[in-house]
C-alpha cells in the first residue's frame, strides 16, 4: 500500500500528464508531505513543494492547467496529512 493509498488517493499527479522529470520530483515531493511525522514537517513539505509548483510556474514549463493541477494537488495531499494527523 502507498503513502497515497493510506490517505485515500491514487497517484494523484496521473491526470495531468506530466513530462516524467516533473512528474517524478512532484511525487517525491508528495511522498515527503505524505509522509510526514508531525503538522509542522507537513507545513514545511508543502511550503517546498509549492515552491516547486511557482518555479515550473515562473518558467513556463506547463500549461496554466497543469499548474493550477500541481498546486491542488499538493494542497490536497497536505490537507489530507495534516488532518490524519490531527486525529
Amino acid at each position: 500500500m502507498s503513502v497515497y493509498d493510506e490517505l485515500g488517493l491514487r497517484d494523484p499527479l496521473a491526470a495531468l500528464h506530466l513530462p516524467s522529470a516533473v512528474h517524478a520530483q512532484a511525487l517525491k515531493l508528495l511522498s515527503t508531505i505524505a509522509q510526514a511525522s508531525t503538522v509542522a514537517d507537513t507545513l514545511h513539505a508543502a511550503d517546498r513543494a509549492e515552491g516547486f509548483a511557482l518555479g515550473i510556474e515562473t518558467v513556463n514549463a506547463l500549461n496554466p492547467g497543469a499548474i493550477e493541477g500541481l498546486y491542488l494537488v499538493f494542497d490536497t495531499v497536505s490537507q489530507a496529512r495534516q488532518a490524519a494527523l490531527e486525529e
